[in-house]
């Protein structure tokens, strides 16, 4: 299994860079994206969306403190 987070712009659209690494389990994917999320923002990063192996499971989730 490998769970990955589709990076997006704030209409949807992906992004290739920066890449979300793929993760054994769902719990090191949500921890990743807790720990880098503002970064992610700072680098154009809007919301975001978990797949497992390329199905997705949720979101998107928006990046935001509010």
């Amino acid at each position: 299994m490998s769970w990955t987070w589709r990076l997006e712009t704030d209409d949807g659209t992906p992004l290739n860079a920066p890449p979300s690494p793929a993760h054994p389990t769902q719990s090191d994917a949500e921890t990743w994206l807790g720990e880098t999320w503002r970064e992610l923002a700072v680098a154009g990063v809007a919301q975001a969306s978990l797949f497992e192996d390329g199905d997705l499971s949720y979101g998107p989730m928006l990046l935001s403190e509010s």
